[in-house]
């Protein structure tokens, strides 16, 4: 499968014309696919189609649909994160609502012992004891005719029974408001993942349409781009360039150690990776723990300019930031592409920078 970010040689650079050219190009081809509700392209060289669909007419319309089935894996992923969250707090949640109901089933007893002995001694109850058993105590307090019937001691464990009370109702609230909340978001998780697989599929659709050649073309293009990033990063780097910190250069061997293995969305490893997995699996093993998503990655750390990055920073790619890498030195960058792909080195500037983080 082609790559979705054409890949130049390194020491080429794009200009601005350029780049808005391209992302015009990408944004009406990618209107077009979802138009149609597939291929908007005809067949190669089919009669009657129009113009024979080329492979950079296919790879614009790649471009686009990758980009978006990534925006909505990051989603899943933040989704993911929320849910996992959600359900720590929701059992912790549910393990306080049965402690209290606990508690104020001990209190209930107590009263009902206090009640038993003074029934028992004196063959009814005295005023106290119906405060304490009174189902409504505050409107037994206004109707008392007298404020001793009710000392300190018995305000007080009133008072605490009261409290109890009203917090385990309040908790009970809150973990109804959490399992709603839980399903809301599993959902969203539906949802995400139904859109990743409708883009997934209409790339399918794209990469169908043309000839075994351009195929060929398209990933030969891609290995070529590929071949040339490794070989950029597997060279020394200059004095001072090297990792900013041991955490770093950590994080730099755990990225290098995947590759090679494929991208899946949603994925943290180890056998699998999308692009903030790798970054968060990374860093895992430096004894650091990122956001799950690439847009909170872009907020992990302090931000560099590019010119600035040493291997082991995250560069965020995209305005919307939902795509990440590491760089790895030498104008070079080890990410997790896309659906299909394998985690790879890629030129830093192959995608458009949105920032570097320097964790």
């Amino acid at each position: 499968m082609a790559s979705h970010r054409r890949a130049r040689p390194l020491g080429q650079y794009s200009t601005v014309a350029a780049l808005s050219r391209s992302a015009a190009t990408l944004a009406a081809a990618t209107a077009a696919v979802l138009a149609g509700g597939g291929s908007a392209l005809a067949t190669p060289g089919s009669p009657g189609g129009g113009a024979p669909v080329t492979a950079d007419d296919v790879q614009h319309q790649l471009d686009g649909l990758y980009a978006q089935a990534e925006v909505a894996g990051q989603q899943y992923d933040g989704a993911q994160e929320q849910e996992h969250a959600l359900q720590r707090e929701s059992v912790l949640l549910q393990q306080r609502v049965a402690e209290e109901q606990q508690h104020v089933n001990a209190l209930l007893q107590s009263m009902g012992s206090i009640a038993s002995a003074e029934y028992r001694q004196g063959g009814g109850l005295d005023p106290l004891v119906k405060l304490l058993l009174n189902a409504h105590p505050d409107q037994y307090l206004e109707q008392a005719s007298s404020a001793d019937q009710a000392d300190a001691v018995a305000a007080l464990k009133l008072q605490e029974i009261e409290a109890d009370q009203r917090q385990l109702v309040q908790d009970r609230a809150e973990a109804v408001a959490q399992l709603a909340r839980l399903e809301t978001l599993r959902q969203s998780i539906a949802g995400s993942k139904t859109q990743v697989q409708q883009r997934l599929g209409h790339a399918k659709a794209l990469l169908d349409s043309l000839t075994a050649a351009q195929r060929a073309q398209l990933q030969q293009g891609e290995d070529d781009a590929a071949g040339a990033a490794a070989q950029a990063a597997q060279q020394p780097p200059l004095s001072g360039q090297g990792p900013a910190s041991a955490r770093a250069a950590q994080a730099l061997a755990a990225a290098e150690s995947a590759l090679g293995r494929p991208y899946v969305y949603g994925s943290a490893g180890p056998g699998s990776f999308d692009c903030s997995g790798l970054m968060y699996w990374s860093w895992r093993h430096a004894g650091v723990t990122l956001p799950r998503t690439s847009q909170g990655q872009a907020f992990a750390g302090q931000r560099i300019p590019l010119s600035q990055a040493r291997p082991g920073d995250l560069v965020i790619y995209y305005g919307d930031r939902h795509h990440v890498g590491m760089y790895a030195g030498n104008g070079t960058v080890i990410h997790a592409p896309y659906p299909g792909a394998r985690v790879r080195y890629e030129r830093v500037t192959s995608m458009p920078v949105a920032e570097v983080v320097r964790v």
